[in-house]
């Protein structure tokens, strides 16, 4: 059996530790993540689901507990392996696409790997195959603010994935789009990673989207137990 490509054991966050109002986010949080396995993360607003993706992402430690990539233990890595871990392995999508308004979208997909040392040829490449993927071969010249709001979230996940990571993690990706974008949004995100063959944890409010993903997972009184 392949070992997974995220692991969460007893993971704890406590925001203001030791000062007077203190707030625990998480408490224990364990959760292990599989290569192909797409998992809805449902949570009430405030019950510490950015906290989460941000500790599995690198972006954030935690107090207690242990993170693992690829099987590698990143709890107390230094700064720089956490960056670097961070930049080879983890592509994130956010509710705002983020994407530079100055630079095309196939531009966009491009500079990642520019920065992660990918040649321009190569880079171009793979940029183009992901963008005709999720059906915007056609757009790859247009800057975003020429793409519709669906078209920019498309760019988006293309840039996520364009280092080839082996986790997601997404943040209420369709959240600032209609129900009918939102759907051929999602769609396109899962042929992607289908197409792949990543992990990917994907925190969302929307019910019918998390009910088509492989399982469903709950942050509850900061802890995960099973949708």
């Amino acid at each position: 059996m392949s070992e997974p490509v995220l692991a969460l054991d007893g993971v704890e966050k406590i925001y203001g530790k030791g000062r007077p109002g203190e707030v625990s986010v998480l408490r224990g949080a364990s959760l292990a993540l599989m290569p192909g396995e797409v998992v809805a993360l449902v949570a009430p607003s405030g019950a510490g689901k950015s906290t989460l993706l941000h500790i599995a992402g690198l972006l954030d430690t935690p107090d207690a507990g242990r993170v693992a990539i690829a099987g590698q233990d990143m709890t107390r890595a230094s700064d720089r392996a956490r960056t670097g871990t961070r930049r080879e392995k983890v592509g994130f999508v956010y509710q705002f696409h983020h994407l530079l308004p100055e630079f095309t979208a196939l531009e966009n997909v491009v500079l990642p790997q520019l920065a992660n040392g990918v040649g321009m040829g190569a880079a171009r490449g793979r940029a183009e195959r992901l963008l005709d993927t999720v059906g915007l071969g056609p757009r790859a010249g247009h800057r975003p603010a020429a793409l519709s709001g669906g078209e920019q979230q498309r760019v988006a996940f293309c840039r996520a994935l364009a280092n080839g990571p082996a986790l997601l993690l997404a943040d209420e990706p369709t959240g600032n789009l209609d129900p009918d974008t939102s759907d051929t949004v999602f769609a396109a995100l899962m042929e992607l990673v289908r197409e792949t063959g990543l992990a990917a944890l994907i925190a969302t409010h929307n019910a019918d989207l998390a009910g088509r993903m492989d399982r469903i997972v709950r942050l509850d009184n900061g802890v995960i137990t099973r949708g």
